[in-house]
């Protein structure tokens, strides 16, 4: 038999053995015997996850219920969406990147031609 957690308004949580088919129905509370409703508690190993998977997790728990249906008007939303949307210099890293004009020598070496002399790298 599973142990089960309950709530009771006035002491707080208590836990307590019963049957499976027995889980929904009201257990009495040892203090003051009203009948107090199951609760749900978090399980720890959630508390204690790093943060982008318990973000992974909520997004997952709320698709389970309105899951998004790939769609032509969906796809071309989320298009917009990734258009570049800044000005001309915004630094989002959206510039191509430019081919390195580092050169190697028949011994091994690097070259780095029309570049500073000083600039040695590790």
């Amino acid at each position: 038999m599973p142990v089960y957690d309950y709530k009771c308004a006035d002491h707080g949580l208590f836990y307590e053995l019963a049957a499976m088919e027995d889980s929904s129905k009201p257990m009495a509370c040892p203090t003051c015997a009203t009948l107090c409703a199951r609760v749900i508690m978090l399980a720890p190993e959630f508390l204690d996850m790093k943060k982008e998977n318990r973000f992974a997790h909520q997004r997952n728990e709320t698709a389970v219920h309105a899951p998004v249906l790939s769609t032509p008007e969906y796809r071309a939303e989320q298009k917009a969406r990734r258009e570049h949307k800044h000005g001309k210099g915004c630094g989002c890293g959206d510039k191509p990147i430019r081919k390195s004009n580092l050169l190697f020598t028949a011994e091994g070496n690097k070259m780095f031609p029309s570049m500073r002399p000083w600039m040695i790298s590790h």
